[in-house]
């Protein structure tokens, strides 16, 4: 079905690698069984090459918000190849929540596996000319030692977003 698919350039804050709104809704009028959206991405490329990506997902089955975040490998490109998973539980949710409505100025999680240790953070910042969220995410790996980090900031309108679908996620994951 490639040939019903129009294809768009990304936008500055979309991965080369995603497809995008119009690319999304062409597959879906072509194809109705295409699958739905059921993420939320924030893109933060940069000139410096330092952006990074963060796409959140609910899952039912594992009762979990996964969160991937990919460091910035080139012109609007991420490193998904490379991604750093973390899984969110309902205490990880309410953290970041309560940062996201204000009542609380940041969230630290940490999760250690035999695997290695994911951390993630979330902090309001005070600068009214910049984001007011600063999201972090790590992972060291057990084996190597590496670390892979990948920092955005989130401004109020990714804010309003990422805390309406959290609040969602928390009703699916919760059965109610």
């Amino acid at each position: 079905m490639k040939d019903n698919v129009v294809l768009t350039p990304p936008s500055p804050t979309q991965d080369a690698n995603e497809p995008t709104s119009a690319e999304r809704r062409a597959n879906a009028r072509a194809n109705p069984n295409y699958p739905p959206r059921r993420d939320y991405t924030l893109y933060k490329p940069n000139s410096r090459g330092i952006g990074a990506a963060v796409r959140f997902s609910v899952s039912r089955e594992k009762e979990a918000i996964f969160v991937e975040a990919a460091a910035q490998a080139g012109d609007r490109q991420f490193d998904w190849e490379n991604k750093i998973i973390m899984k969110w539980g309902l205490s990880d949710i309410g953290e970041v929540l309560a940062v996201l409505q204000d009542r609380q100025p940041s969230a630290k999680l940490f999760h250690q596996t035999a695997k290695g240790n994911s951390s993630c953070e979330l902090t309001t910042r005070d600068d009214p000319e910049r984001a007011p969220h600063m999201l972090a995410i790590s992972r060291q790996f057990a084996a190597s030692g590496e670390v892979r980090k990948a920092v955005i900031p989130v401004t109020h309108a990714e804010a309003a977003v990422l805390e309406t679908a959290l609040r969602a996620a928390i009703t699916r994951l919760l059965r109610w």
